[in-house]
């Protein structure tokens, strides 16, 4: 008697036999296009896990895709380690909820490196996974669970995760629940999420500083404007195949370093190393203005000398980004005044106003987000519209964050 198994169950058992440890990396006809990212930085120390905790541990990460797949990859980084990090056994799982530590157990799956359970990062490398047939759908969250046998010299990290991990003593990474887990709003080691997808599939990359982070936005709720750029990219049947990738970091700058590597210096790594990356949405800026003058205000020459080294720094990423074929969106920077961090000058809006000029210049951006017309007051245009103000005039709230996300075109980014 013969017994008739289903396409998609064919489809799936081929793939799989595809992706035996071995022979994973040989298989070069996926599209493999960036789902979730997060930039990499030295935490400091009040956002670093004390090392006595990370010894013989299990950490478990919940993360959010944005476009789905039928196999992933993950990226694990050691950028900022100053000795080689050797991490023992690495699992993946459908996480319960997103703000728990629970998995489904029938979902644990290894993820191995050449083959391998273990894996040793050399000092500033990343390293990326064999592929794992594990289908995961779009804007569907994911649990990575790794196993520390010693603590790493220099953790590398995402503070502004806002999501929740979880640590525990011993190797737990099958573990169906973490009781009694330690629990902070941190990402380390953990760089990016990749998934096999349609070969229209591509990736965009936010570029951007704690706005982008989601400052504000709610834990475990993904709700940063980014997230609703993605949960529509996957409403619209021309834009499914396309991954969001937020690489925000708060306090960032474009000139100096801030919380993490300025935007020039981290580049490479965040923009054009990322998997599929096809677009850049560069929102930067805020930072560099407001602290010309957080502590006094320079004279008009040094005012007019700093607009035009933000300029610079704006046409040294469209050079790069071009070099890599890439499209880039500039956005304008937003209104602050009354800032309770900046406390900003009038001299600073000027700043910002003519930062915003050349942004909006046609022949600059390939094309523009005017966040700063659609989030500003329209009786005072030097600050946050009421609606969309956190409360601190610097940083959008949920509302905001969702009038941003709704503001760009998705025909920008249809094949």
């Amino acid at each position: 008697m013969k017994i008739k198994v289903p396409a998609a169950v064919v489809a799936f058992l081929v793939l799989a036999l595809a992706l035996v440890p071995g022979e994973q990396t040989q298989n070069s006809n996926l599209n493999w296009v960036g789902s979730w990212a997060a930039s990499v930085q030295l935490p400091e120390p009040e956002n670093s896990v004390p090392a006595e905790l990370l010894k013989d541990s299990t950490l478990r990460q919940i993360v959010h895709l944005s476009v789905g797949g039928s196999v992933l990859r993950i990226h694990l980084s050691n950028a900022f380690g100053s000795l080689p990090l050797r991490l023992t056994r690495v699992h993946i799982a459908s996480p319960i909820s997103p703000a728990a530590a629970a998995i489904n157990p029938a979902t644990d799956m290894s993820v191995t490196f050449s083959g391998k359970e273990d894996v040793t990062i050399p000092a500033g490398a990343e390293f990326v996974s064999d592929p794992v047939a594990m289908p995961v759908a779009s804007l569907s969250d994911l649990a990575v669970s790794i196993h520390f046998d010693l603590p790493p010299a220099e953790q590398t990290g995402h503070p502004g995760s806002r999501a929740t991990s979880y640590l525990v003593h011993g190797d737990a990474v099958s573990s169906a629940d973490l009781p009694g887990a330690h629990k902070f709003d941190h990402w380390y080691q953990l760089a990016a999420i990749d998934v096999a997808t349609a070969q229209s599939g591509a990736a965009i990359v936010i570029l951007g500083d704690s706005i982008t982070d989601g400052h504000g936005a709610t834990t475990n709720a993904n709700d940063r404007w980014t997230d609703v750029l993605a949960q529509r990219l996957q409403a619209n049947s021309l834009t499914k195949n396309i991954g969001v990738l937020n690489q925000g970091i708060g306090g960032n700058h474009l000139l100096t370093d801030g919380l993490g590597p300025n935007a020039l210096a981290r580049f490479d790594r965040d923009v054009i190393a990322q998997t599929g990356v096809r677009w850049v949405i560069v929102l930067e800026g805020v930072n560099d203005i407001g602290g010309l003058t957080r502590l006094s205000d320079p004279p008009r020459a040094e005012h007019e000398a700093f607009v035009q080294r933000v300029l610079a720094a704006y046409q040294h990423i469209l050079v790069r980004a071009h070099a890599a074929h890439l499209q880039v969106i500039g956005a304008t920077i937003l209104p602050y005044t009354d800032s309770d961090y900046y406390h900003p000058p009038s001299t600073n809006e000027a700043d910002r106003q003519a930062i915003n000029a050349w942004i909006r210049t046609p022949g600059h951006f390939d094309a523009v987000v005017d966040f700063d017309k659609a989030m500003a007051d329209p009786h005072r245009p030097d600050h946050l519209a009421l609606a969309y103000d956190s409360g601190d005039h610097l940083h959008p709230s949920v509302a905001g964050y969702r009038a941003m996300g709704e503001l760009i075109p998705l025909s920008q980014f249809a094949p």
